[in-house]
């Protein structure tokens, strides 16, 4: 992991702000973005649909270069691009869109390990429709954005960015 500690850049995850933040390697706030995070609050239980709190890295990247509103379904494209037709048809699901930074926790017990793992969980930062509010709680566990935005961390960050999740 690309720790803050030694001066990497990483990104500030705030439950109560609802926001993204990538901090530069200095420790200035370089971006801001608006998120939204689990509508059942923080937590790191197995099952609880819960946003967990806590240390994590960025330990995979997906969708780089495929176009903005590209539909995933387990990490892979469906060669679908979303649009509200294409929601109307399929309204059960959890739309993953454009790009995908998979989240594994670095604190054992806590977000590692049994019971408790956000990498095992499948705790992503994507993109969502949209339609969907930000600054608002209402994910399964996962950190929504807007499709331009985390398109745009997409190009700013690389596997191993640090990446801290908190209830302040």
């Amino acid at each position: 992991m690309n720790s803050p500690e030694r001066g990497y850049p990483h990104l500030h995850i705030s439950i109560a702000s609802q926001s993204l933040t990538l901090i530069g390697a200095g420790g200035d706030p370089l971006h801001r973005f608006p998120v939204s995070t689990a509508l059942n609050g923080p937590g790191e239980q197995d099952g609880s649909g819960c946003t967990p709190r806590g240390r994590h890295y960025v330990r995979a990247m997906v969708g780089g270069g495929q176009p903005q509103g590209t539909v995933f379904v387990a990490r892979r494209p469906t060669g679908e691009i979303y649009t509200p037709e294409l929601a109307a048809r399929y309204p059960e699901r959890d739309w993953i869109l454009s790009r995908i930074l998979w989240l594994c926790g670095c604190e054992s017990g806590i977000n590692r390990g049994p019971g408790v793992d956000s990498f095992r969980r499948f705790i992503y930062i994507h993109g969502t429709p949209d339609t969907e509010p930000m600054g608002q709680p209402r994910s399964h566990g996962c950190i929504r954005m807007r499709n331009t935005d985390v398109i745009r961390l997409y190009d700013l960050v690389s596997p191993g960015t640090a990446v801290t999740i908190e209830e302040s």
